[in-house]
């Protein structure tokens, strides 16, 4: 169970944040986590906020229905975002996700901290599941490789060609995975040191996973 508590940090709505955590306690799966809840303030009245919820499986979009009476719910999960961004305005800001397919999902009047916070988190766990999907994609081209090994009988009738068998696919695939890490490395240091944007890191990031 998720306090209350911590997803106030940033001056959100108690009423709003009460209201949708109640309700997607009810909707997280086995191992999902709420992470992080920016709710919308907008400059004129507010009274029916929408909130944008993020955790380790997808980002959720609440709004409120039929006068606050009910709580509508979207989701989308990590697999299907492309990539998340916010714009700072004079009301707040704008929070963009751009999804693999279809049109991007703007939400906007949510707070400055909240918004930035909220891309932090979003783009976190956007990471990590490219992250692991690189990795899966690492061990599935270990496979063939290991099915290529020869039958257990020619250890005796030529021991020096299974001894090469085993040492030449071992580069194969140490070499790709190891230029791909640098690859990766050298970039995160070059947005480290803030020598590229952000936009540019996440761009060329993109551009190597998608090479694998």
């Amino acid at each position: 169970m998720n306090s209350i508590d911590r997803f106030l940090s940033d001056e959100q709505d108690p009423k709003a944040v009460e209201k949708v955590i109640g309700k997607l306690n009810d909707l997280l799966t086995s191992g999902e986590e709420l992470l992080y809840l920016a709710v919308q303030k907008k400059p004129a009245v507010n009274l029916l906020p929408d909130s944008i919820a993020i955790s380790n499986k997808r980002i959720f979009y609440c709004e409120p229905g039929n006068l606050g009476l009910t709580m509508n719910f979207k989701d989308i999960s990590w697999k299907n975002v492309k990539e998340v961004s916010f714009k700072e305005e004079f009301f707040g800001s704008k929070f963009i996700c751009v999804p693999q397919h279809g049109e991007n999902i703007v939400t906007e009047f949510i707070p400055k901290t909240q918004a930035r916070k909220l891309h932090q988190a979003a783009n976190e766990q956007l990471n990590n599941f490219n992250e692991a999907l690189r990795q899966q994609k690492l061990e599935e081209n270990r496979t063939p490789v290991t099915e290529a090994l020869p039958e257990p009988q020619s250890f005796f009738q030529a021991p020096i060609e299974i001894e090469e068998a085993v040492v030449i696919p071992q580069k194969q695939i140490e070499e790709p995975e190891d230029e791909t890490t640098l690859k990766l490395r050298k970039l995160k240091t070059l947005y480290d040191k803030q020598l590229i944007t952000q936009e540019e890191y996440e761009s060329k990031k993109s551009a190597i996973l998608d090479s694998l």
